[in-house]
């Protein structure tokens, strides 16, 4: 039995609109769009709209933002719209009511493989824990977040070089046709609702993915190669991994730092040491080696090649990061 799905669309970054412009694709009916009020942002904090509205608008579909989700008015505005199936894409949490309004439930697009990494940046954390699989999860939604029945979930392996934003990119491609599978599936009936409790053994420990603060990107230079670099990919584009260049005389410059390659060789300097090859490379003695900085950022300045900054910035004397 083919089920009438009336969807109403839940999300606010530029993940989620490949999965939105996918369902239009499809022919699906989307009653609605629900993203995130406009904010200000820039020099000028001009009021800046989602890229999520920016793309419902152009497609002429009805969009909410509220600001409380739980606001009467919000609510029977919701309720209006007579949507059987909630979709949710890189969204706030959602209070039950909202969930559990549409008829066939309300399931999410979650970037990591249920039951690890649950929370708000799992795409960085498994590059930063230096995982070689991830993957994207469709589950549905109950009360305590990312916990809900697994439905679906696509594999992808994550390669050696790749960064955060390099797998962002490849994973909202799957993620959009994972959200495809999943509402054709529920529209047939036929699907399947796997308890995340059943992928746990007793001594497994689940790894999570909490939202990533300005302390926790800060380079260790005194850990491996490997940790390292981890680090600087899983950080990049943003929100950026951040060291100190220091000189003896005591400048301080603080850049983030967005590419880098390992050079396995015996450690002969401390770590933090750097060594400055003409104006061509850049490299920092680590715990087993050395970390060769391809791509960083001063403050206030535009990213750039390290050949950029060794010719715009001399880095005379001795100089380390801290």
């Amino acid at each position: 039995m083919n089920k009438k799905l009336r969807i109403v669309f839940m999300g606010t970054p530029k993940f989620a609109v490949a999965s939105l412009e996918a369902l239009l694709n499809e022919g699906f009916d989307v009653a609605g769009v629900i993203t995130s009020p406009d904010k200000p942002a820039g020099r000028g904090k001009k009021l800046t709209e989602s890229e999520v509205k920016s793309f419902a608008v152009s497609k002429g579909l009805p969009v909410l933002q509220p600001t409380n989700l739980k606001n009467p008015d919000f609510i029977d505005e919701l309720n209006s719209l007579n949507v059987t199936l909630g979709i949710v894409v890189a969204f706030r949490m959602l209070p039950e009511i909202v969930w559990a309004m549409p008829e066939y439930g309300t399931f999410n697009l979650h970037a990591s493989l249920l039951p690890d990494y649950r929370g708000a940046a799992p795409i960085n954390h498994a590059i930063i824990n230096g995982e070689k699989e991830t993957g994207v999860t469709t589950f549905f939604l109950k009360q305590e977040i990312d916990t809900g029945a697994i439905i679906f979930q696509e594999k992808t392996p994550i390669h050696p070089d790749e960064t955060a934003g390099e797998l962002h990119d490849r994973l909202m491609k799957i993620g959009a046709n994972l959200v495809i599978k999943t509402v054709r599936a529920i529209q047939n009936n036929d699907y399947p609702q796997i308890s995340q409790l059943s992928l746990i053994t007793s001594e497994e420990i689940i790894k999570p993915a909490p939202k990533i603060f300005k302390d926790d990107c800060y380079i260790k230079w005194d850990n491996t190669a490997e940790v390292i670099n981890n680090l600087i990919r899983g950080l990049s584009p943003y929100p950026g991994a951040i060291s100190n260049l220091l000189s003896d005389s005591g400048e301080r410059i603080q850049i983030k730092i967005f590419k880098t390659s390992i050079e396995n060789c015996p450690n002969t300097q401390p770590p933090g040491e750097i060594e400055i090859f003409g104006k061509e490379r850049l490299a920092v003695w680590v715990k087993n080696g050395k970390i060769i900085i391809d791509e960083l950022q001063m403050e206030g300045k535009k990213r750039m090649k390290t050949k950029e900054f060794l010719n715009g910035f001399r880095l005379t004397g001795k100089w380390k990061m801290d």
